[in-house]
């Protein structure tokens, strides 16, 4: 079973974002985080193997968060999903350690349970077995 973790301030993406992927992979546990301490605690009591971000949090923004949990969990698979969508903010995202940059605005469903396979592999063996 793979556990993963949607830190996000908006209740309504989070929600969104967590009925999309347990709709398409029933197996997996689903954990939801408003902010960076939230964030940490999720993640030493769950260990997620996938982590969905956004840039826009309170107190600290997302690429730091990221840079923060990729230097004490390089094992962790990071998808930076934000509505900043420029050149700038992927770079950024990526050089802070993050597998993956997408945009909300630009990324149906679809795109967002194909980029989870593609970056945690297992999410869909998990289905199949």
């Amino acid at each position: 079973m793979a556990n993963v973790l949607i830190v996000e301030d908006s209740i309504f993406f989070r929600e969104t974002l967590a009925r999309i992927l347990v709709n398409s992979f029933p197996s997996v546990t689903v954990t939801e985080a408003a902010n960076a301490r939230e964030a940490f605690s999720a993640i030493q009591a769950k260990m997620p193997q996938l982590i969905f971000m956004d840039i826009g949090l309170p107190e600290e923004n997302g690429i730091q968060l990221t840079q923060k949990i990729k230097k004490d969990f390089p094992e962790i698979a990071i998808i930076v999903i934000s509505n900043y969508d420029t050149t700038d903010y992927e770079e950024a995202a990526l050089g802070a350690g993050a597998t993956v940059f997408m945009s909300k605005a630009s990324s149906s469903p679809i795109d967002i349970v194909k980029t989870a396979e593609k970056t945690l592999p297992s999410l869909r063996k998990n289905e199949k077995g």
